[in-house]
């Protein structure tokens, strides 16, 4: 008798906390829900768009293959692509071609586009080539069709979309330009605090128990030449600071991490290409 009450009181106790963890679950859910949430290609752009003026530096020519880098990388962490698997032959993550996983839609224009393209063409490329390619910087013709066009544009677009820019026109001297200026800074103010607090407050000191979008962030801004901007309005020593613990993340061996249990190849294999 005794017996069966405390297996009652223990299953009772089990669906509170059940109920517990999904009420929290729950809240979670409801509260990154009424975030914004930006791909990482918007988030790279994003650092780079002057407040005010709404446009990236006109001295910035890093920034294009460096949004092509991000939309490879998303493609990665939402499992529609992959690197071939090579068995017994050990090759390196450049030397591996990319390959079709899932044409599911993703929801983003920019990201189905590419995937498309990826899917399409056999033999499979290098991840080298497709950051080319989707650039436009190749010199064989016949891939030119595989170039992404008006990404910032585009991009920017979407930041509009989701209210945190809006669109201007500016007269420049010799032509017009579409611009848009920040409508909302508490967004970009967040992901710069995000940033900041993963290389200071929130540091791992290992790559693999870091957040994969916040690593690839850190690593394709720098590449993008506007990681610079997130960490501008530090304080000399957090500044210091920031940048030994970015320098620390480039010097990593990035074929040792990609092939670490629960690493992500693709992602690893765009950063590597960005190192060379």
């Amino acid at each position: 008798m005794s017996l069966d009450s405390g297996s009652g009181l223990k299953c009772r106790k089990k669906a509170v906390d059940k109920e517990q963890v999904e009420q929290i679950n729950e809240e979670i859910e409801d509260r990154n829900s009424k975030e914004t949430r930006l791909t990482l290609m918007e988030e790279v752009l994003l650092l780079g768009l002057k407040d005010r003026e709404g446009y990236t530096s006109f001295w910035n020519d890093c920034i294009s293959s460096g949004l092509r880098g991000c939309i490879i990388i998303e493609l990665g962490l939402r499992g529609r692509v992959e690197l071939e698997k090579t068995g017994l032959r050990k090759r390196s993550l450049l030397n591996k071609k990319l390959l079709f996983k899932s044409d599911a839609p993703t929801g983003d224009v920019l990201l189905d586009e590419a995937l498309k393209h990826i899917k399409e063409t056999d033999p499979p490329e290098t991840i080298q080539s497709w950051i080319e390619y989707l650039s436009g910087e190749t010199w064989n013709p016949l891939k030119l069709k595989y170039q992404l066009r008006n990404v910032r544009e585009r991009l920017a677009k979407n930041l509009v979309d989701k209210g945190v820019c809006t669109t201007e026109k500016q007269n420049f001297v010799l032509f017009d330009m579409t611009t848009h200026p920040l409508t909302d800074s508490n967004v970009k103010q967040k992901l710069i605090k995000r940033v900041q607090e993963s290389v200071l407050s929130k540091w791992a000191n290992d790559a693999q128990r870091m957040d994969k979008r916040m690593l690839s962030l850190l690593y394709l801004a720098h590449a993008s030449d506007v990681l610079e901007n997130a960490f501008a309005p530090l304080a000399d020593d957090d500044y210091e600071l920031a940048m030994k613990r970015v320098r620390d993340l480039l010097d990593l061996d990035f074929e040792a991490e990609g092939a670490k249990d629960g690493a992500n190849e693709v992602m690893w294999c765009v950063i590597s290409a960005f190192s060379k």
